[in-house]
């Protein structure tokens, strides 16, 4: 298998880590491919292997797959052995109608709180937009705990796409030190615990590039 995930800076592109955790979580081989972000040249050099230009892309011998949701269910595919999405399938639905409502929703949290993975932790004031995004991933997770994670201090007991899908929210709540209930902090604390949440890290904190509207933040 010669698989090789294309991605943004670590420290400021969400959408990367969503199937870079994934695949680093699940030990599934994967050479990684960055090109640093908002540079004159980023756009065309993203182009050269992703057709929109953007990324995540995940090139798997001569198959190019775009967009995070859809890495993780060619992921899913490939690796079935490897429980990628709840094995119950009322269980597996709830979990890709959460990755849906998150590649979709949550502007108003994304734009007031961008990402930036090296940011020392430190509060900013949340406005009540925000704050019913806040509420709204709250009350799903809680919901999906309640139902589902028994098993683990996951979404769904164990590590899933839909956890992964809802990374950058975590590392959102933390570093901007937004308000939320115990039980959130619990799941905060256990995926910011994982060993690829760390290497992400890690390798954020050591890149060279720095983008300065995030930095300011």
């Amino acid at each position: 298998m010669n698989w090789t995930l294309t991605i943004g800076n670590k420290a400021y592109s969400s959408w990367s880590q969503r199937p870079w955790i994934l695949l680093r979580h699940f030990d599934i081989p994967f050479t990684e491919r960055v090109v640093p972000l908002d540079r004159a040249t980023t756009s065309v050099d993203i182009q050269q292997h992703s057709p929109t230009g953007r990324v995540p892309a995940l090139q798997a011998g001569d198959l190019v797959i775009w967009e995070s949701i859809a890495i993780a269910e060619f992921i899913a595919d490939r690796f079935p052995d490897k429980a990628i999405w709840p094995v119950d399938p009322d269980a597996r639905a709830i979990a890709r109608s959460l990755a849906a409502e998150m590649h979709a929703s949550f502007t108003r949290l994304r734009q007031h709180c961008p990402t930036n993975f090296r940011r020392p932790q430190r509060a900013i004031a949340i406005p009540d937009d925000v704050r019913h995004d806040v509420d709204r991933i709250e009350a799903a997770w809680s919901a999906t705990r309640q139902q589902w994670g028994q098993g683990g201090p996951f979404l769904f007991g164990a590590f899933t796409a839909a956890d992964a899908m809802y990374a950058p929210v975590v590392n959102r709540f933390w570093t901007y030190d937004i308000p939320v209930k115990g039980e959130t902090r619990a799941y905060m604390e256990a995926m910011m615990a994982l060993p690829a949440w760390l290497a992400w890290i890690e390798g954020a904190k050591a890149e060279p590039w720095f983008i300065d509207k995030y930095e300011a933040i």
